[in-house]
């Protein structure tokens, strides 16, 4: 019986702030595994990918998901490249429901622009295109891992964590 949930999705989709409010709903604790590497590498996720590059990321990316994944009761948020590496997926799967949250570019553009915080893959000329060229690459990768997909583009976080409780209550291999 799986205890945890992991979300995954593209940047800008709610990842974080929906796993905290489903952690919080269900008395999980909440892991987002952007915040690990940063810890573990002692430097910013936009430090890593200037001073070491995209993949020195996703190896680190792949050492807090296995840290992450052994865990039990938790909500794990995690990057929006998480997917790329099978490896990661294969191993949340173990103990947790995977829910890819999507969200329509515009959506995204609109959320990861106005957050304040500094996206590496969206640090182009052209971000709107950088968006819809990453999106179309990752969705089969997302759609692969899902067991359950939700579109945050028009919902507000609480009516998300709603929507996946409802969702996980029908899952007979879940355990709230």
């Amino acid at each position: 019986m799986k205890t945890s949930i992991a979300l995954v999705g593209f940047m800008g989709t709610g990842k974080t702030a929906v796993g905290k409010a489903l952690a919080k709903r269900l008395g999980k604790t909440f892991i987002e595994l952007d915040y690990l590497v940063e810890k573990k590498a002692g430097k910013t996720i936009p430090e890593i990918f200037r001073e070491d590059g995209e993949i020195a990321f996703r190896e680190l990316e792949i050492a807090v998901s296995k840290e992450a994944a052994s865990r039990k009761n938790v909500v794990i948020a995690g990057g929006g490249g998480v997917v790329l590496n099978k490896i990661n997926i294969d191993r949340l799967r173990k103990e947790a429901v995977i829910v890819y949250l999507t969200a329509s570019p515009g959506a995204i553009l609109e959320r990861t622009l106005n957050d304040g915080e500094e996206r590496p893959l969206l640090t182009v000329a052209d971000p709107a295109r950088a968006v819809k060229e990453l999106m179309e690459f990752r969705r089969p990768f997302y759609e692969r891992a899902a067991e359950i997909t939700i579109d945050t583009s028009q919902m507000d976080v609480e009516s998300i964590a709603t929507e996946i409780i409802n969702r996980l209550k029908e899952d007979e291999g879940f355990s709230l």
